[in-house]
């Protein structure tokens, strides 16, 4: 951008952001347009719009040309407007989850009726879990701990821990269980991506707390904790409907995380870090690690998601200053259009794969493929096959790195957090006085988990 720009830079979507508020405002629409009509299709609003209008939208506004400069981004982050939007989600979502379980108990529906409104209902709570990972990603404590509200009622309090402490580490791997690979379908990737991301994220928090002498068994831990949320809505909602909502609520649960899984299915598709020095270390994930899309209509929906690889990159950045990149691998649509083709796995296949493909000039040594079909893949692109490569050169192995012990801070290049010897870090289980020398190698950063230990720029006390 030329000198100045930053100055008189105004964002274009300011005050479409709050168009995202319509979105759970779905239900009260669902309520009101059945018992006006009778018309069932109306207690399906939820997937029609969602998965049929906003695709639409997405071809018909075309792409979001508007990307802020460096230099406007801080003023950009620290305008609470948009702060206020993605807090102004929660009470619509709850209100609405409350108005429409207490219709669907009390109105005289049909089974598939019903069934329809709690559909609705998961579309809403799977992008409660897009709020939630907005405000997860941020160091403000209230920010924190509404992400952990917002996802009460899709029963899935554990992606706050896994998604940034798990799969912001293991991105683009075949480690991380929320990374799909070449060749596998979004059937086969859901039941990986969710148990996966659920034996994660306890085992995460084990050794969180491990650090602290405690036990995982107790309300420090946080994935214990965001679920007893969920299950105090669920109770108090059952105690104010009865027993007969329990398969609804579990329903719109699943369709909630459903949602985001199928969202986690198209953002890394076969797309693989290298592994770098002596082999033991994957390399830092890059613009190229992510498929983006940046249709306006899903950018606004979901608070620009689709700007995915300026999120890995920069995870504590708010969603109104991520930019898109021109290297990233581009999908053909917006997300909502691209869950609609992971639903058909032929078409996904034959739209996906040439773009992997593509995207690695050729070369298929360097995607991430399921090795259940691996060989079929490498025979149907035969002219792909994986490229000789140089061996990765011998490194220093993590336990032979010299560390000086007299490190006084450690900063992490790319969000800032800092580690204080002196103070150390209590909630990751780091007593005030704990030397850089004692944080384990394989620790990353708590805020971004983009950096490594070893990437950490380190303070010496004068001594050294």
């Amino acid at each position: 951008m030329a000198d100045g720009t930053a100055n008189v830079w105004r964002d274009r979507k300011r005050y479409v952001w709050p168009v995202a508020l319509l979105m759970p405002l779905l239900p009260f629409a669902a309520v009101s347009g059945f018992a006006a009509t009778k018309v069932s299709a109306f207690l399906w609003i939820g997937p029609i719009v969602i998965l049929g209008l906003i695709p639409l939208l997405d071809l018909v506004v075309g792409l979001d040309p508007g990307a802020p400069p460096d230099a406007a981004i801080a003023a950009l982050e620290a305008d609470k407007y948009y702060r206020w939007i993605t807090f102004l989600f929660l009470p619509v979502q709850y209100t609405g989850f409350l108005v429409a379980l207490a219709y669907l108990m009390h109105a005289n529906l049909t089974v598939s009726d019903r069934i329809g409104l709690a559909v609705t209902l998961g579309f809403i709570a799977g992008l409660g879990i897009n709020t939630a990972h907005e405000l997860g990603h941020k160091r403000e404590p209230v920010e924190r701990w509404l992400a952990k509200v917002a996802l009460a009622q899709s029963g899935y309090g554990h992606f706050y821990i896994e998604h940034n402490r798990g799969h912001h580490v293991r991105v683009a791997t075949p480690n991380d269980p929320a990374s799909s690979r070449m060749g596998e379908n979004f059937y086969q990737f859901w039941p990986r991506s969710v148990f996966g991301s659920l034996q994660s994220a306890w085992r995460l928090e084990a050794k969180r707390l491990a650090r602290r002498k405690q036990s995982p068994w107790n309300w420090g831990n946080d994935v214990l904790s965001a679920w007893l949320m969920t299950l105090v809505l669920f109770c108090a909602v059952m105690l104010w409907l009865g027993i007969g909502v329990l398969p609804y609520l579990v329903l719109q649960a699943v369709m909630g995380f459903t949602l985001l899984e199928a969202v986690n299915y198209l953002e890394h598709y076969g797309l693989l870090r290298e592994r770098v020095g002596d082999g033991q270390r994957y390399g830092r994930v890059e613009p190229r690690h992510s498929w983006n899309s940046n249709n306006v209509a899903t950018n606004v929906l979901l608070y620009h998601l689709q700007r995915h690889s300026d999120h890995h990159a920069n995870p504590t950045r708010r969603y109104q200053a991520l930019r898109d990149y021109a290297e990233a691998p581009a999908l053909p649509t917006g997300y909502a259009g691209m869950i609609l083709l992971a639903l058909v796995p032929p078409l996904w296949r034959k739209v996906m794969d040439p773009r992997v493909l593509t995207h690695l000039d050729g070369d298929l040594s360097l995607a991430n493929i399921s090795p259940r079909k691996k060989g079929r893949i490498l025979m149907r692109y035969a002219g792909a096959l994986p490229h000789a490569s140089e061996p990765p050169q011998p490194g220093p192995s993590p336990s032979d790195r010299v560390v000086p012990v007299s490190v006084r801070q450690a900063r992490c290049p790319g969000c800032g957090y800092t580690y204080d010897i002196a103070r150390g870090d209590d909630h990751e289980g780091f007593p005030p006085g704990t030397p850089w020398s004692a944080v384990p190698d394989a620790w990353t950063c708590p805020d971004c988990a983009v950096r490594d230990k070893a990437d950490f720029v380190l303070e010496l006390t004068a001594a050294e």
